[in-house]
């Protein structure tokens, strides 16, 4: 039987707010993690790779981010229904985030 995965991340998107609308800096990006697995996400500058990882970790600046859809499981949990004293609680301890 799989295990299932540590993170799973289903057709996020995130968007900015601008004086001309919504721009979406990450659209529909799909990936799992398993447990004891290292992914690395590349690509060019403004590409959504920081906005990606500040999106799971609940760090977005809202606004003007706001993450618009999708689902992001951390051991089977939906991080973006959680309370933010609930992702505090994660991060650090389950989860971290090392910046560049």
């Amino acid at each position: 039987m799989p295990q299932q995965p540590l993170l799973s991340v289903r057709n996020l998107r995130t968007v900015f707010a601008t004086a001309m609308g919504d721009v979406a800096a990450v659209d529909d990006v799909s990936f799992d993690v398993a447990r004891g697995e290292v992914l690395g996400i590349v690509g060019e500058s403004g590409s959504g790779k920081s906005v990606t990882a500040l999106s799971i970790m609940g760090l977005l600046p809202v606004p003007p981010g706001r993450v618009d859809g999708g689902e992001i499981l951390f051991e089977g949990r939906d991080l973006l229904k959680l309370r933010p004293a609930e992702l505090r609680a994660l991060r650090g301890s389950a989860m971290g985030m090392i910046f560049q």
